[in-house]
């Protein structure tokens, strides 16, 4: 190819908002940020998952809702070949309910409840000193957690697309509804 044809190509895709970052492979910036895995710790960038839907859930080990993994689980199995993946945070923002360290809550999602879903070393989720995911997500939906469990959806763009309180469960028909439409759009 030309280099004429190549700089008339570049010009157009650039015209088109959102064409060339996209093009490029650019980092949305909502997931522009590097975290610790809970495993090991070891620095994880969020660009990772860049073109997928990505479900952000704060979450807690003793806690009513806690059972939610099961289902978090499930959603991720079901839908991760079609681009879904859920990122877990710890957090013990909430009643004290993830005391333990990293690698105890490690041990407990493995082996209780199976998870093989991504989750990020304990941080906090609201507050002062509340990781900056969570400060733009709370920036981008006007909603905070009030507890554990709560979820976030970012679409395909990289683009927070709804937010749903720790008692919505990963069943519900309404929620399910909004992955799967988040799934179904394409950049």
């Amino acid at each position: 190819m030309s280099r004429w044809i190549r700089t008339l190509a570049f010009t157009a895709l650039c015209a088109v908002p959102g064409a060339a970052a996209l093009a490029a492979g650019a980092c949305p910036a909502l997931l522009d940020h590097r975290f610790p895995r809970l495993q090991d710790e070891a620095l994880q960038s969020l660009c990772d998952y860049r073109g997928k839907v990505v479900l952000v859930v704060n979450t807690a080990s003793y806690c009513g809702f806690t059972g939610q993994y099961d289902g978090l689980e499930k959603m991720y199995a079901r839908y991760r070949d079609q681009g879904l993946v859920v990122i877990g945070f710890p957090s013990n923002d909430f009643g004290s309910q993830e005391p333990g360290s990293n690698k105890e809550i490690a041990d407990f999602c493995r082996l209780t409840y199976g998870v093989k879903f991504p989750m990020f070393a304990k941080s906090d989720v609201v507050g002062p000193a509340s990781n900056a995911l969570y400060r733009q997500l709370a920036a981008a939906t006007g909603e905070r957690p009030a507890w554990n469990f709560h979820k976030y959806l970012i679409d395909r763009r990289g683009l927070a697309v709804g937010s749903f309180p720790s008692r919505t469960s990963p069943d519900n028909p309404a929620f399910v509804a909004a992955v799967e439409k988040a799934l179904a759009a394409r950049p």
